[in-house]
């Protein structure tokens, strides 16, 4: 068997989130933040005060990859630890007003390297392309 990397969703899964991780790179630098955060800015907008494990557990990531993360985004001043009220060793990480107050922004810029990506595919082939993708994660298996 011949293996093709153009018809290898692996591979081509690979190539477009690094495209898509490009074009939100260039738009999130002038508000910020970095693309691997924004999933976590993204958590944390929905709900604030989770410990670093419900964060690892939502985002499905290494404990060691969040806790880099968390580590650049409270130097640049998008989170905040706080103690846990009953687990010592625990804290609960909150957003700054700084990141609060680029929500609206970060979504927008996150649309627009979507649009940027996917502008050669007409509106329905992107909400099928994105349908499709959202099935996939859901039938994968469960870790």
């Amino acid at each position: 068997m011949t293996f093709k990397r153009s018809h290898s969703a692996t591979y081509l899964a690979g190539l477009l989130a690094r495209n898509l991780a490009r074009a939100l790179q260039e738009r999130a630098r002038a508000l910020g933040f970095a693309p691997g955060q924004f999933p976590v800015l993204l958590e944390l907008w929905s709900e604030e005060g989770l410990t670093q494990k419900q964060l690892v557990d939502r985002l499905d990531v290494e404990q060691a990859t969040l806790a880099n993360t968390l580590s650049r985004m409270e130097r640049d001043g998008l989170v905040e630890r706080r103690p846990h009220p009953s687990d010592r060793r625990a804290q609960l990480i909150y957003l700054t007003e700084r990141a609060r107050a680029m929500e609206d922004q970060a979504k927008q810029a996150a649309e627009e390297a979507d649009a940027a990506e996917l502008a050669g595919l007409r509106r329905f082939e992107r909400e099928l392309m994105i349908e499709y993708m959202r099935q996939a994660i859901e039938r994968a298996p469960q870790k």
